[in-house]
């Protein structure tokens, strides 16, 4: 193990990197109260249930799929910063339609389903540029820093933010902040606009048929990638279904409502926030078993909500879950950032995380029809379990056992 703290508050020395950290942190402010929002918005309208937040889910993840591995062709072919600043601007626009929506009780759960979609689109092309783009912005040696610092603010902001959604749902009801997330997309959209361009070094043959095939190719060719996307292809969706679709429906029928949810998922932004800290400071040698080792702990509040641990103990296996996704999320995008050229570093994000996305919305259609057919708690407990097996099986292929810190050649 190595550590860095003499230099981990070095990006901030670079001006270019700190307007760059203040537009993430205030788009953030939205993002981290926006979901909580969304999923009480829809339960609360005429007919709106566990199946119909999971069509909004669903949509929202659907667009993704569709133009991810544009958005990393364009990412790579173009200013980072500006296809960023244009995705966050459809983004708000999108928001901001929900909230009229909202606002006048015209809504239904097809339109906010729609409007989920617009803001996956976009996010289909601000994933690859916002994962790369510090490529663009500080040299590789404060890389690791940089990236610990993005994950520790945009966690940081994290830790109120449900509890503060949930608060201000209950008390000004969605449509406020929605409205809310909306705003904060204009202003990061406007700084990230504000900002100079560095320097586009990407290279492309005029065809983005032929930039995705040589980024297929790139990809394919790494087997330790391929291994963590087929990983994350299996894990995400249970993960997702269970927690963010699931977790809300468990939180409105047994804790009582958004309010003990609110504080189950502070409990996991907060466990965010420790291993942001700890990613800061520390470097692991054994980057690849670090990745899988923690990625097991994720499966805990499922395993809570299993046997009926009450909010105490989802709070806490929540934290748990969140510290060790901090550690995993952050060492393998810098794992990403240094074994992957520049150039091509966005088509390789939108490959991996097209990968470990495609089977997402299935795994929100198939949620309710689970939960009903095991029971919420059964069907839970099978996810935890599903997790924490799938989570070390990467580990039986020799490159990912191999992969290491430190490491500066491009392999």
């Amino acid at each position: 193990m190595s550590t860095g703290v003499g230099g981990v508050w070095t990006p901030l020395a670079v001006p270019v990197f700190r307007r760059h950290f203040a537009a993430r942190l205030l788009s953030w402010s939205g993002t981290a109260i926006a979901p909580i929002a969304l999923a009480f918005a829809v339960l609360r309208l005429p007919g709106g249930s566990g199946a119909g937040l999971g069509w909004v889910l669903a949509c929202g993840m659907a667009p993704q799929l569709v133009l991810l591995l544009i958005g990393g062709a364009s990412a790579d072919r173009w200013p980072r910063l500006r296809v960023m600043a244009v995705a966050n601007t459809v983004s708000s626009v999108a928001q901001a339609t929900a909230a009229i929506l909202l606002w006048t009780h015209t809504a239904q759960v097809w339109q906010l389903a729609a409007l989920s979609a617009a803001c996956g689109a976009a996010a289909a092309f601000f994933t690859p540029a916002c994962s790369a783009v510090l490529t663009d912005l500080v040299p590789e040696h404060v890389r690791p820093a940089a990236n610990a610092l993005l994950r520790l603010g945009q966690n940081i902001v994290k830790v109120g933010g449900p509890a503060a959604g949930a608060v201000l749902v209950a008390l000004v009801g969605s449509a406020w902040v929605i409205a809310w997330d909306a705003l904060s997309f204009a202003c990061a959209a406007a700084l990230f606009a504000s900002l100079p361009h560095p320097a586009h070094t990407a290279t492309s043959s005029g065809r983005f048929h032929h930039d995705l095939r040589e980024g297929w190719q790139d990809f394919r060719s790494r087997r330790w990638l391929v291994a963590i996307t087929t990983q994350g292809a299996l894990i995400v969706p249970v993960w997702m279904a269970g927690y963010q679709l699931l977790g809300p429906v468990y939180g409105h029928q047994v804790l009582g409502g958004p309010a003990a949810w609110g504080v189950v998922t502070s409990g996991f932004a907060v466990g965010l926030v420790t291993g942001s800290g700890v990613a800061l400071w520390w470097r692991p040698v054994r980057s690849g078993v670090t990745v899988c080792a923690a990625t097991v702990p994720i499966a805990a509040p499922l395993a809570v909500i299993a046997v009926d641990g009450g909010t105490a103990g989802l709070t806490v296996a929540a934290a748990v879950a969140g510290a060790a996704s901090a550690v995993s999320m952050t060492v393998w995008t810098g794992v990403l950032q240094e074994r992957v050229p520049g150039a091509r570093l966005s088509r390789a994000v939108s490959y991996a995380t097209l990968g470990q996305s495609v089977t997402v919305p299935l795994g929100y259609l198939a949620a309710a029809p689970a939960a009903q057919l095991l029971g919420l708690e059964c069907a839970l407990g099978a996810g935890a379990a599903i997790i924490a097996v799938l989570s070390v099986l990467p580990l039986a292929i020799p490159e990912v056992r191999g992969l290491r810190g430190g490491v500066t050649s491009r392999c």
